[in-house]
């Protein structure tokens, strides 16, 4: 099995290139926080043009779901990220190379980032030999891996580091400072005074005393001074030096193309299994979703929007989860109901889902069944722009014209409160003839809107309701229902919670 990619299967077409662009879709969605917040720390893999670039083949998905399956072992998931960890370490160790400016400095970090990368693959070897792995990905690396730990450039690498480390360990030798003069030799045996001195003055010793040796610092900068010495130092053992020379010359790019490709690419798994660790402490499910590009039967049970899941966690708040479904010729979710109720909410998530399982990601979820979309356009309300010298209904008409006339029927269209810049008569009439289109493209879609006449405009449309406390219409429950819209805004109930009737306000003005 020959690998590649551990993003990527082999499959003609599955590998995109990386854009820095986020898609058009990711604000109305709030993508653009979830993205953030699952890539935060990690800006050195550049990560986010993995996450702004969706996958077009069932097959590439399954293969990125089967590795998200492995690394639900916790023993591998701390074994990738042990390795992760030792080639940060590594890497930082060859940057700092590139920036010392001392020979014999320079070369002796270089040879301990070499000796850290062999061990750091020697362990992954020994750790990958003992997990079951089933993830086509993992056992097609595992191979790789070994067969690499095992070829003669790596057993070169590894064998010269060792030597070179051993004979560098053997290097003994003495500095005398007399006065401004510094002479370094090779150490002769002579007496450590040290140890007679402490053992005479040790029966004069009251308690503990102050210690007033200056430590010195052992950071990774070298002065002149010690640069000096340790050329010196160099001359007294011209033959392990000079083999350092040699290793650094020979070995100037010793790290594997295709080990340090999966480096980076295995954050893509290890940073979306951290990010949703979170929510599963807190009792939220998730699940790797049936993908289709086919069937249009879709469903998700116990979803949730992420970007607000994440605040409200982080704000000890309880999340409210949803179900939805579409069967048979069932293609587009209507939902009305009151306002604040979580109608834009589910549109979102309805969104994300899809998009991140087109990522192969594990997505909000007990169980899921997903549509593999070639595009997905969001026409969410915006403030009018003056620059642009077009109303706010005429700028709504033209952006649901451009995404009607780039969709097929294999995209996905989710649509929020638009066409509320118009009399309720002309919303109805432009937003049947929107909806006629829809129905044309027999695409899967969610329309929010509070023009209730399109929950009922086809067998194909389907009616979801936001709802409130029984008895209470104040309280929302954020929960989304499919049934038949019953055309109550509870308008009246807001006005009374802030006190905003007739009667409230004659009160306040009289007070």
């Amino acid at each position: 099995m020959t690998f590649e990619s551990i993003l990527f299967d082999r499959a003609p077409g599955s590998t995109k290139e990386e854009t820095s662009e986020a898609p058009v879709f990711f604000v109305d969605l709030n993508l653009d926080q979830v993205i953030d917040a699952i890539t935060v720390g990690r800006d050195n893999y550049n990560l986010k043009p993995f996450f702004y670039t969706s996958l077009s083949g069932v097959d590439t998905i399954d293969y990125r779901q089967e590795i998200m399956r492995d690394l639900e072992n916790e023993t591998l998931l701390e074994n990738i990220k042990s390795f992760a960890q030792k080639m940060v370490v590594m890497r930082r160790y060859l940057g700092l190379v590139d920036k010392l400016d001392f020979k014999n400095f320079k070369e002796g970090w270089f040879l301990e980032a070499a000796e850290l990368y062999c061990d750091t693959i020697n362990s992954l070897v020994h750790d990958l030999s003992r997990i079951d792995l089933r993830a086509r990905g993992f056992l097609s690396f595992r191979d790789y891996v070994m067969n690499y730990a095992s070829s003669d450039g790596f057993v070169s690498l590894l064998t010269e580091a060792k030597k070179l480390k051993t004979g560098l360990s053997t290097t003994r030798y003495s500095v005398i400072i007399n006065g401004r003069t510094v002479r370094v030799r090779k150490y002769e045996e002579e007496t450590d005074y040290s140890i007679e001195v402490e053992q005479t003055f040790e029966k004069f010793k009251q308690g503990a005393a102050k210690d007033y040796r200056a430590k010195l610092y052992e950071g990774s900068v070298m002065n002149h001074v010690e640069a000096k010495i340790l050329d010196c130092v160099a001359r007294l053992y011209p033959d392990i030096f000079a083999g350092l020379d040699n290793f650094y010359l020979q070995h100037g790019h010793f790290i594997d193309e295709t080990i340090s490709i999966f480096d980076r690419e295995i954050q893509f798994y290890i940073a979306y299994l951290e990010f949703i660790s979170r929510f599963k402490r807190a009792g939220l499910k998730f699940c790797c979703p049936r993908i289709s590009s086919a069937s249009k039967e879709i469903y998700d049970y116990e979803g949730f929007d992420l970007a607000l899941a994440n605040k409200l966690i982080s704000e000890g708040s309880a999340v409210v989860c949803n179900d939805f479904y579409l069967m048979d010729q069932e293609r587009i979710f209507v939902v009305s109901g009151p306002n604040q109720g979580g109608k834009t909410t589910f549109a979102r998530m309805f969104g994300q889902l899809h998009y991140l399982a087109s990522l192969g990601c594990p997505v909000p979820g007990r169980e899921a069944q997903l549509f593999l979309f070639d595009r997905l356009f969001t026409h969410f309300e915006r403030m009018e722009n003056t620059k642009d010298l077009r109303g706010k209904l005429e700028d709504d008409l033209a952006r649901i014209r451009d995404s009607l006339n780039q969709s097929t029927s294999n995209s996905i269209i989710i649509i929020n409160e638009i066409l509320s810049s118009t009399t309720l008569k002309d919303a109805v009439f432009l937003s049947k003839k929107v909806m006629k289109k829809l129905l044309e493209l027999d695409l899967p879609a969610v329309w929010v809107t509070f023009v209730e006449e399109l929950a009922s405009f086809s067998e194909k449309t389907v009616s979801m309701v936001s709802t409130v406390v029984p008895g209470n219409p104040a309280l929302r429950t954020f929960k989304i229902v499919r049934k038949p819209a019953d055309g109550l805004s509870y308008a009246i109930s807001i006005a009374e919670k802030y006190r905003l009737t007739y009667k409230s306000l004659r009160e306040r003005v009289k007070s």
